[in-house]
């Protein structure tokens, strides 16, 4: 006689752990058409939770309305990174200060962006292979954190938007007043 052991399926409990049962599809239909994502993903598990530990319902929304504005902000997130279509994710982590000859108070001084806030421009030049591009992107990965859209342009990208734009004079609408101060004049 063959003997297999049993395996436990996600239908058996283990103790103490709530199981989370999928919502009701009424429910499901109504946070499709109210654009809850968030909401919809996490309820079974909130709801789980919240039965076994007895939550107040204030709790449940809390939960539930958290996971909503966590996952929006992230996605947002997502969406500004993407759309700046910066060349390779450098950031600051990455960021080794002492292989860089800007100074430490320059650095801390743009990191904060208030020049963006100001809209002013900032022009980085210097020898090749000195970090330059490294810092425009890891600046660039730091506004699209605190909220702000970026536009990543080589010069070459530059160029071409303004020649397609200049004949119908809308280069205003392509780039937008303060834009400079998005974009990268290097490769």
């Amino acid at each position: 006689m063959n003997a297999t052991p049993r395996t436990k399926t996600s239908s058996v409990p283990t103790l103490g752990v709530p199981t989370a049962q999928p919502l009701p599809e009424d429910l499901e239909a109504l946070l499709r058409r109210l654009r809850l994502p968030h909401i919809r993903r996490h309820a079974p598990e909130v709801v789980a939770t919240a039965k076994a530990q007895r939550w107040e319902p204030v709790e449940v929304l809390r939960a539930l309305f958290t996971q909503e504005a966590d996952g929006r902000e992230r996605s947002a997130l997502a969406t500004r990174r993407a759309a700046a279509g910066f060349p390779t994710g450098k950031t600051f982590q990455a960021w080794s200060p002492e292989a860089s000859s800007i100074p430490a108070p320059t650095r801390q001084a743009l990191r904060a962006l208030e020049w963006v806030h100001r809209r002013e421009n900032l022009v980085v030049c210097g020898p090749s292979g000195t970090g330059k591009t490294f810092l425009l992107e890891a600046l660039g990965q730091d506004a699209v954190e605190q909220g702000l859209r970026v536009a990543w342009l080589t010069l070459e990208d530059l160029g071409i938007l303004l020649r397609r734009h200049r004949a119908d004079d809308t280069v205003t609408k392509a780039i937008p007043p303060g834009a400079a101060s998005r974009l990268n004049g290097g490769r």
